[in-house]
């Protein structure tokens, strides 16, 4: 789940990035539907390349469907993007990155102690 916080923080900061780009539409994902995703995925996601031609590596396409933001009041440019929905979006998933890295380093630390109380 830390990787889908990265990477819906990702999201969000480009959502703010292009905030004033005419015609830019604001995209997050949907946390229950990753974790889905996630839980019924493999360690990695494979990427398939069908032409000997492609290049290996990250792909461009998003592992998690995408949703748009639909606005509350539309901007005449056709930019979706409201700052205030998406900093609190971003404090939100900010705080759940941190308590999740909370969790994992506190697992860690309770098998360092386990290892170190056995010697």
């Amino acid at each position: 789940m830390l990787g889908v916080r990265v990477y819906r923080q990702q999201l969000l900061a480009s959502n703010i990035a292009n905030a004033d780009t005419p015609g830019y539409k604001a995209v997050d994902i949907d946390i229950e539907e990753a974790a889905k995703i996630v839980q019924g995925a493999s360690s990695s996601l494979p990427l398939t390349s069908t032409v000997t031609g492609h290049l290996s590596g990250t792909g461009q396409t998003s592992p998690f469907p995408l949703k748009y933001h639909v606005p509350y009041q539309a901007a005449t440019d056709g930019n979706t993007v409201e700052m205030d929905v998406e900093r609190q979006k971003m404090a939100e998933n900010s705080l759940m990155h941190q308590f999740s890295l909370d969790r994992v380093s506190g697992h860690f630390k309770h098998f360092m102690e386990l290892l170190q109380n056995l010697k």
